[in-house]
C-alpha cells in the first residue's frame, strides 16, 4: 500500500527545511493536464511552447505547420487557456494567427465540436491538436465561422485555393488583410 500522506508530509518537510515554503498545491486540473502533458505525441509538425514558463502549465501555446492540404506551409499559432477544473471543462484555444478559414473567424474562434457540445473529460490536449491539424487538411464548410470562406470552398474549389495562398502570403482577401505565415 502507498502511503501517500507519508510522502506529502516528507515534501512538506524538505520543502520547509530547505527555507521555502511549503508546496503549492495543485489544483485537479493541473494534476490532469500534468498527465496529458507528459503523455503528449504531437505530428511532427507540431509544437507546444510555453510563453509564461514551464512553471504556468495552464497557459500555452500550439504551432501548426500543416505539410498537406490547402495551408501547407503555412505557421499558425493557437494559445490554450485551460480552466482549474479541467478535463470537466474544455481549454478555451483561440488561433493567434489571422486566417482565411471557414472554421477560424478573423478575431481567432475555432469552431471544432470538441471544444464545445462534444467535449468529454476523456478527451486531452492531444485530442484537441489532432483536432486543430484535422482543420487545416480537411477544412469543413458545413459547420462555419468564416461563412464567406466556408461559401468559397463549397461553390468553388480553386477560388478557395487562390484565396488561401493569397492570404498566406500577406495579401487582401476581399477588404481583409491578412498578415504573412507563409
Amino acid at each position: 500500500m502507498i502511503r501517500l500522506f507519508k510522502v506529502k508530509e516528507k515534501q512538506k518537510e524538505l520543502a520547509e527545511a530547505n527555507g521555502g515554503s511549503p508546496l503549492k498545491r495543485q489544483s485537479a486540473g493541473e494534476l490532469r493536464l500534468h498527465k496529458d502533458m507528459s503523455e503528449l505525441n504531437l505530428p511532427k509538425s507540431c509544437a507546444i511552447s510555453f510563453p509564461n514558463g514551464k512553471d504556468d502549465l495552464m497557459n500555452f501555446e500550439v504551432s501548426i505547420k500543416p505539410d498537406e492540404g490547402y495551408y501547407t506551409g503555412g505557421k499558425f499559432l493557437f494559445s490554450f487557456e485551460v480552466s482549474p477544473i479541467y478535463p470537466h471543462d474544455a481549454p478555451k484555444v483561440k488561433c493567434k494567427t489571422k486566417v482565411y478559414h471557414p472554421n477560424i473567424d478573423l478575431e481567432g474562434n475555432v469552431c471544432l465540436n470538441i471544444l464545445r457540445e462534444d467535449w468529454k473529460p476523456v478527451l486531452n490536449i492531444n485530442t484537441i491538436v489532432y483536432g486543430l491539424y484535422h482543420l487545416f487538411t480537411e477544412p469543413n464548410h458545413e459547420d462555419p465561422l468564416n461563412h464567406d470562406a466556408a461559401a468559397v470552398l463549397r461553390d468553388n474549389p480553386k477560388m478557395f485555393e487562390s484565396n488561401v495562398r493569397r492570404a498566406m502570403t500577406g495579401g487582401y482577401v476581399g477588404q481583409t488583410l491578412f498578415p504573412r505565415c507563409i
